[in-house]
């Protein structure tokens, strides 16, 4: 409950700094609130839950492929010196390069349909959650698996009970970290190929100069981003203990 208030007071203090701002600069490029709001039953009307849909599919296919991805090969770096030294120079190569840049490519190579839009928010998250895994599998404490080898635990035991619990707040660190940066990458791809998704509604709102329509996607996919980092944080209270 905390959290969740803790999330209504931030959304509260945001409509109030919209509105000063909206009543101090006085210009159509930054409406009332209060009108976006009251704009909102015709922004239903042009199907925004379907555009919704459509980029919590594409974030939940992108993250969970990351997570398939980025476990495996980050505990692989850890434990395997040879593997840390093959992946290694990849990942830190690879890691800054901006995704996006790599869109054309992807597009070229996979079309305008969605693979080519997962594959780039894979590649946006896959890296953060490898090096996340990597080093928290790092950072446990040897003595853990020498007591737990000494009580002929298997090596399912050692993962599910010791490295597993070891590597999730980190994991979830991240996982909160990529949601932002999973919408952001989102909206950009968005803009190509595709009529349906958050994105492409804000960009056709803005390119129609429908300035209260593309308010109302820019707050439903402020409130998307705001809602799947409580949710990840409610679910880190339930399956983290500190």
């Amino acid at each position: 409950m905390k959290k969740i208030g803790n999330f209504l007071v931030g959304f509260l203090l945001l409509q109030l700094i919209w509105l000063l701002g909206a009543l101090l600069l006085h210009t159509r490029a930054l409406p009332n609130p209060l009108f976006v709001y009251l704009n909102f039953p015709r922004v239903l009307e042009a199907g925004i839950f379907l555009h919704v849909g459509a980029s919590l599919l594409r974030i939940t296919a992108g993250i969970l492929i990351s997570l398939l991805l980025g476990i495996p090969l980050g505990l692989f770096m850890a434990y395997q010196k040879n593997g840390c030294r093959f992946l290694n120079p990849l990942v830190y190569f690879a890691y800054p390069i901006p995704k996006t840049a790599l869109l054309p490519v992807v597009m070229l190579l996979l079309g305008l349909g969605n693979a080519s839009k997962i594959v780039i928010l894979v590649l946006t998250v896959v890296f953060q959650v490898m090096i996340g895994t990597k080093d928290a599998a790092l950072g446990i404490d040897e003595s853990f698996y020498q007591v737990a080898q000494s009580c002929n635990a298997s090596a399912r035991d050692m993962f599910f009970h010791i490295t597993l619990p070891a590597i999730l707040p980190s994991l979830f660190t991240g996982l909160r970290i990529n949601v932002g940066t999973s919408l952001a990458v989102l909206f950009l791809v968005e803009a190509y190929g595709t009529r349906l998704g958050i994105g492409y509604y804000i960009l056709d709102a803005w390119s129609r100069i429908s300035y209260l329509e593309m308010y109302g996607g820019i707050l439903v996919i402020s409130l998307m981003g705001a809602l799947l980092f409580l949710i990840l944080e409610l679910l880190e209270t339930r399956v983290v203990r500190r």
